[in-house]
């Protein structure tokens, strides 16, 4: 037989003169390694948008308090949980315009807007899950307990330094926005060097040049598939949010649970303690981000390490309502343990799938494909805190019950869901992208 004949040399590509997308893929093209400047300047907008959610949630059960809102201590979980599901509400409404107007008119004018949105009322829309930029958003997830555990309350926390007649008594938790906006302010100036990957060629379809010497329109070589009818996509994005639900109300127990009595089942600790949990957690998911997922993805695969960190979740959270029989040096090097390695665990999970969306449609659709799973993970995580101030207030008032009473129920509600979320990651409901089959 003889030997097959050479596959046809790749097409080489045609850049117009004046298109942001263009300008990016040749540079990536003259370039080796990885683009430092860019990753930098897309991270510190991703970073910006952790800070207001995350620095919730060490002050959120004083703040409720404070405002005399619950007629009950153990009511306050129950009005927590609705403060915390009305972000992600308002970021569910808004994900899929947003995305669609980043594949219009720009990536980086949306970007800069939203990081506008930080200094006032509005708030991010997510709109970068590869692998990277989960790293930066796990820097603010360091950056944002950090900020809210240290500098909510500052007149009683550092009284030598906050006299008790300025502002900050009467405004107690106003210190941490301030700080918050002021780091949105910066990132925001930095936008001008964010680099644009629209392709914007004034009325041309982009075009390839094939080996024969004609062009024809990258365009029309593969329509585009809907969105919806999408499936390898479609079922990423659903157990992304499954798990997006679970993380959500896993965040919004854990900081109720750690500061809420020990009458109650929960650890008695102060804003500045669950702070400063989470800033640990956060940096332990930071360094394995950056030196250990890519051996973990690269062994495993995105789908596996999934499955493996979902199972691994479990009995670390079945550990947690009884931290509360404990104290001291035991209590702290448990919970601290418990919650790096949940912290890592659940990073793993959103690493993977983000990576199967992502791979599930191409470069021109992911703006829109973004849109939709925020929108999908946000509604998840809107009803999520919601259920979780409700399911953790009515635990509080059954200390006594004899099917798991107190808080053990919560921590067996939200093993159900990391269940749920295991299950959905084998076919035949799980639907990968080609280059994993």
């Amino acid at each position: 037989m003889g030997e097959s004949p050479p596959p046809p040399p790749s097409p080489a590509k045609v850049y117009y003169d004046g298109c942001p997308g263009c300008a990016v893929e040749r540079r990536k093209e003259s370039h080796e390694g990885l683009p430092y400047k860019e990753l930098f300047f897309v991270g510190i907008t991703t970073f910006a948008s952790a800070l207001p959610i995350t620095s919730l949630f060490p002050f959120l059960y004083f703040m409720i308090r404070d405002l005399h809102v619950a007629q009950r201590e153990e009511d306050i979980g129950f009005y927590a949980g609705f403060l915390g599901a009305s972000y992600m509400i308002g970021r569910g409404f808004a994900s899929v315009f947003w995305g669609m107007v980043a594949d219009r008119i720009g990536r980086k004018p949306v970007i800069a807007f939203s990081v506008f949105s930080v200094l006032t009322p509005l708030k991010f829309v997510d709109l970068n899950i590869k692998l990277w930029v989960s790293t930066a958003w796990g820097m603010g997830v360091i950056i944002g307990p950090a900020i809210g555990g240290y500098l909510a309350q500052p007149v009683k926390q550092y009284p030598h330094l906050f006299h008790e007649k300025s502002i900050f008594e009467r405004f107690p938790y106003l210190l941490p926005c301030l700080c918050i906006s002021f780091l949105a302010a910066l990132v925001f100036i930095s936008c001008a060097w964010l680099p644009e990957t629209l392709h914007k060629h004034k009325g041309h379809e982009r075009a390839v040049e094939t080996a024969e010497g004609s062009t024809t329109q990258e365009n029309a070589e593969l329509p585009k598939k809907s969105l919806f009818k999408n499936w390898p996509l479609m079922s990423s994005i659903i157990t992304y949010s499954v798990f997006s639900l679970h993380d959500t109300a896993y965040s919004e127990i854990f900081s109720l649970w750690t500061v809420s009595n020990r009458k109650y089942g929960g650890l008695s600790f102060s804003s500045k303690d669950v702070g400063q949990v989470l800033t640990v957690a956060g940096a332990s998911l930071l360094v394995y981000q950056l030196l250990v997922y890519r051996w973990v993805d690269k062994i495993l695969g995105p789908i596996h390490s999934t499955r493996v960190a979902s199972a691994l979740s479990i009995p670390i959270i079945a550990t947690y309502p009884f931290m509360t029989h404990i104290s001291g040096l035991r209590l702290g090097v448990a919970l601290y343990s418990a919650a790096m390695i949940k912290s890592i665990l659940a990073i793993t999970r959103v690493t993977g799938t983000s990576l199967l969306q992502n791979n599930a449609v191409p470069q021109e659709q992911r703006g829109a494909a973004n849109g939709i799973a925020t929108t999908t993970m946000s509604l998840f995580k809107a009803v999520a805190p919601a259920c979780a101030g409700v399911i953790f207030s009515w635990a509080q008032k059954r200390q006594h019950a004899a099917f798991f009473p107190g808080d053990q129920m919560v921590f067996l509600l939200l093993n159900l869901t990391e269940v749920i979320g295991l299950v959905l990651t084998f076919k035949p409901f799980l639907a990968v992208p080609q280059q994993y089959n």
